[in-house]
């Protein structure tokens, strides 16, 4: 019985067919889950890129006066201007926005909020654009939920798998 198992385990060892597929099948997980990181990764930073631009295309219309001068300046129609550059994000858009706009006296009065504590995300309530020669900082954040199981623990910082994108603008109001 002993030598019937010895010959089975040499045969298994200098077996070759079949080699590529018992590879494969070892390597194939590690690789499918370092290509979908990529790709999230690869997804946060363009959705990053373009919430910048539409951040700062949407904060101009602040700077120069009009979207005081529209008489339409709440929070919601910002918000609809900032998703209406970022419409390839599909509908949800609006529901995972969230802006603030804050008037400052000085530069140096500026400072970031954590909005997020233990894993839950405090939205602001601020929607002050101010007048002439304010300072105003616009910061828009969206929640980006995570698709690769195994970014959760390197990405997320907002409960229910959901990492925090922020862009931030900082101007001083032009004279309209």
């Amino acid at each position: 019985m002993l030598g019937r198992l010895g010959r089975l385990a040499h045969r298994f060892r200098v077996a070759r067919r079949g080699a590529a597929a018992v590879e494969f099948a070892m390597l194939a997980l590690p690789f499918f889950a370092l290509l979908c990181g990529s790709l999230e990764i690869g997804m946060i930073f363009v959705i990053s890129s373009t919430l910048e631009d539409a951040t700062n295309s949407a904060a101009r219309t602040i700077r120069t006066g009009q979207l005081q001068n529209s008489g339409v300046s709440t929070a919601s129609a910002f918000v609809n201007t900032i998703c209406a550059q970022l419409s390839w994000l599909g509908s949800n858009c609006s529901s995972n926005l969230t802006v603030d706009v804050e008037t400052f006296s000085q530069f140096s009065s500026v400072t970031a909020p954590n909005l997020v504590k233990n894993g839950v995300f405090t939205p602001p309530t601020n929607f002050s654009v101010g007048g002439p020669g304010d300072i105003v900082v616009v910061r828009a954040y969206y929640q980006w939920a995570l698709m690769t199981p195994m970014m959760d623990g390197a990405l997320q910082n907002v409960n229910g798998g959901k990492t925090l994108i922020t862009s931030t603008s900082i101007f001083r109001n032009e004279p309209y």
